[in-house]
């Protein structure tokens, strides 16, 4: 029974990409009716949780900490593919959508991730246990990588409004990528003990008891499949693009909820694996996944879209407002209270899904 559904879900994984870009080519350049852009809608879910398993795939074939780096690219992949797609097509009103995408995945992932891995590990082992080094590291990236990107546009004077000129634009952007590649270094090479999961006592787990790691075959043909699930989900993204705008203006909801959704949609995959380690009792590898995506979603998706602007219409907005700075203040001072020592109890876990519950309820109701 158990080897069966291991199968059919496999076969799914192959399937969902093709189908997609089936799809995708039936209905590019048109404006499908109701019904069929409910298929379109969950071929681009399919395509997404399938690019992100077959990250997954090829991260278990290279190892535990490159893996999760590979799966945070996969999925900021997957991000920018939207924001451009999603900007391209608004004719120069998506001004703020990639602030809007980044900060929604700050949140997800900072309060929403963490958050749910501290709940899940607490009630198992009433305290969650971490490295404090590792994931101190990943925390003071992300607060300096947030400040560059997303406070400061708020308050520099060459141009008006809370926007970067060209030239901090591009410091900004190359700052992101240097601080990303020094974090993947330190992760990887230099300093990788502190990121190794940690037992209920402290011990470093070395070695996962995993399954055999897929074969270099597979890793190739995931490889293949991911290629076809992202082109799915760029070009997906773009014959949805003009439903969800709609769908959002007629339910009277501000336009950041757009950058809400797409974050949502994106890190739902991360949001489970993050979970299933909890369960583990593999506090820091859900931490891994957290962090790692939030430095990911702003290191790698900034420089990308401050590319994409060269040729994408009106301006770029990426300072935050006066609700959501003191939202990120807020993260990045309880984030760093939770971390400082090490292990974590029920009342954090609550700490941290409160504020995304507020962030969420902000976002619908300003």
């Amino acid at each position: 029974m158990e080897v069966g559904v291991r199968w059919a879900a496999a076969r799914w994984y192959v399937m969902v990409p093709v189908v997609a870009v089936g799809v995708l080519a039936a209905t590019w350049g048109r404006e499908p009716p109701a019904g069929v852009m409910a298929l379109v809608g969950c071929c681009l879910a399919g395509s997404v949780l399938a690019a992100v398993h077959h990250a997954d795939v090829i991260a278990h074939r290279v190892g535990e900490l490159f893996g999760s780096v590979v799966l945070a690219l996969a999925v900021t992949a997957i991000e920018v593919a939207l924001i451009v797609t999603l900007m391209a097509d608004s004719g120069g009103k998506g001004a703020t959508l990639a602030r809007d995408t980044v900060f929604a995945a700050l949140m997800i992932t900072c309060n929403g991730i963490v958050g749910l891995s501290l709940l899940v590990g607490t009630l198992k082992r009433r305290v969650a246990v971490f490295n404090a080094e590792g994931t101190g590291a990943a925390l003071a990236t992300v607060a300096t990588l947030a400040g560059l990107s997303l406070v400061l546009p708020t308050f520099t004077t060459s141009t008006p409004g809370p926007q970067f000129s060209s030239a901090q634009l591009v410091f900004a952007a190359l700052a992101a990528l240097v601080l990303y590649g020094l974090f993947v270094a330190t992760q990887t090479v230099r300093h990788r003990s502190y990121f190794l999961p940690l037992t209920s006592t402290g011990e470093v787990v070395e070695v996962e008891d995993h399954v055999e790691p897929p074969t270099a075959r597979a890793a190739r043909a995931s490889l293949a499949l991911l290629g076809l699930a992202l082109v799915a989900v760029v070009g997906l993204a773009k014959v949805a693009s003009p439903t969800i705008e709609r769908g959002v203006a007629g339910a009277g909801l501000p336009q950041s909820v757009v950058g809400v959704v797409i974050a949502l949609l994106v890190l739902l995959p991360e949001t489970i694996a993050a979970v299933r380690a909890a369960r583990r009792d593999r506090i820091q590898t859900s931490l891994n996944l957290a962090l790692g995506s939030a430095m990911a979603s702003i290191g790698l998706t900034i420089p990308a879209v401050a590319v994409a602007s060269l040729w994408l219409k009106g301006p770029l907005v990426l300072g935050l407002g006066a609700t959501h700075t003191v939202l990120l203040a807020l993260t990045v001072t309880v984030g760093t209270l939770t971390v400082v020592p090490g292990r974590a109890t029920l009342l954090q876990s609550g700490v941290h899904l409160s504020l995304l519950a507020a962030y969420i309820d902000l976002a619908l109701s300003p």
